[in-house]
């Protein structure tokens, strides 16, 4: 559909293909996501959370099926062509948010972009502190991501991912190691960064407090989508 930002068609995983220890660990997964949905992933551990998510992120490939982001089949792109695509419309948000310990808040959140243009300027340099105003961190945008709390350093992280202003924003336990308090603060920030800018979040979380706010919630078990509320 035109307004799909991702959507998958039968996908399919494998290792060790060809050998007596072929391995199929995701079966023919059919999904979509529309623009500024926002997508909690869930499953028990070894459900192929995280195969999955390294395929939508482009940074592995499935072994049968076909991926669209924002209407472009990946499946038939060079290695060369996905780096570009997922640079410019792919933001990653990690459990542990890997900053540079040395940079300060507003140099990591202009890394993106360096390496999108290749060197810096001003006009990166506002854009990072508009994102940085925008976590609630345009105070900190000079203090070095060490001698942050790990609640302000994953939203230095959820800027950074923004830097691009990617349509599909992956969130990987993004609250794994947060105290209550700054995973509830960390989690309505990603809720509210995807109702104000359209974004499409897909959020993989063991919390069910924090997947049932969530727009769906898809369920993942041995490598098959069993549930889709």
């Amino acid at each position: 559909m035109a307004d799909d930002v991702l959507r998958l068609e039968q996908i399919r995983k494998s290792y060790a293909i060809g050998t007596p220890a072929e391995t199929e660990v995701l079966h023919g997964i059919d999904l979509s996501l529309k623009r500024g949905e926002f997508c909690a992933l869930i499953g028990p551990s070894g459900s192929g959370k995280s195969t999955l998510l390294n395929i939508v992120g482009l940074l592995d490939r499935p072994s049968g099926g076909k991926l669209f982001l924002n209407g472009e089949d990946t499946t038939t792109l060079d290695e060369a062509a996905l780096t570009r695509l997922r640079g410019r419309s792919i933001g990653f948000v990690f459990q542990y948010h890997h900053l540079i310990s040395a940079f300060t808040a507003v140099e990591n959140v202009m890394m993106p972009m360096l390496l999108e243009q290749g060197r810096p300027n001003a006009a990166m340099r506002d854009d990072a502190l508009r994102l940085l105003d925008k976590v609630g961190l345009a105070q900190w945008k000079d203090h070095l991501a060490t001698n942050m709390s790990g609640g302000q350093q994953q939203r230095v992280a959820i800027a950074r991912a923004l830097a691009l202003q990617p349509s599909l924003v992956l969130a990987d336990e993004p609250t794994g190691n947060l105290d209550t308090k700054s995973a509830d603060s960390v989690f309505e920030l990603l809720r509210q960064v995807g109702a104000t800018s359209g974004t499409t979040f897909l959020f993989v979380t063991h919390n069910m407090n924090l997947a049932k706010r969530c727009d769906r919630i898809v369920e993942l078990v041995d490598g098959r989508i069993v549930s889709d509320r």
